[in-house]
C-alpha cells in the first residue's frame, strides 16, 4: 500500500495560486441519502443516491499587505469562482489527480484568533455544480 505526506498541497482559487499562504486544503463530497424503502424490502432498508454536494475547506496564512491574500480574496465575497486542489504541486497525473469545479465565496474572516495566535482565516466553501477529477 502506498503512503503518502502532504507537503506541496496545490490549491488554485479563481485563477490564483494560493500555496504561499495555504495550510491546509480538504475537499469533500458526497450524496444524498434517499430512503426508498417499501414493504417489498422485506424489513432492509433501502437507499438511492439523491443530490450530490462538496465544501472546500481551507485555513489560510493571513496576509494583509498590497495585492496578497486578503486583498485576492476580499473583492470575491458573494461570488462563485473556479477552484483547482490537488494533493502535491507536481504535474496532475494518475498518481496527482486534481479536483476541480466552483465554489461560492459565501464568507471571509479577516482577523481571527487571539494574543500570540498566528494570524490565520479556516473557512469553508460550499461547492456550485460539478465537481470533476482529472488525471491530464
Amino acid at each position: 500500500m502506498a503512503k503518502m505526506v502532504l507537503l506541496a498541497q496545490y490549491l488554485s482559487i479563481n485563477g490564483t495560486v494560493l500555496n504561499s499562504y495555504t495550510k491546509k486544503a480538504e475537499l469533500t463530497v458526497e450524496v444524498e441519502d434517499k430512503d426508498v424503502t417499501n414493504y417489498a424490502s422485506l424489513g432492509w432498508k433501502e437507499v438511492l443516491g439523491g443530490l450530490k454536494s462538496g465544501e472546500l475547506s481551507v485555513e489560510f496564512l493571513q496576509d494583509f499587505a498590497a495585492s496578497q491574500l486578503d486583498s485576492i480574496m476580499w473583492p470575491l465575497l458573494g461570488t462563485v469562482v473556479a477552484f483547482e486542489v490537488r494533493a502535491d504541486q507536481a504535474a496532475v497525473g494518475t498518481s496527482n489527480p486534481k479536483y476541480s469545479g466552483s465554489i461560492l465565496i459565501k464568507g471571509w474572516n479577516p482577523i481571527e484568533g487571539g494574543v500570540g495566535d498566528e494570524a490565520t482565516v479556516s473557512l469553508s466553501f460550499p461547492t456550485s455544480g460539478a465537481v470533476a477529477r482529472a488525471t491530464v
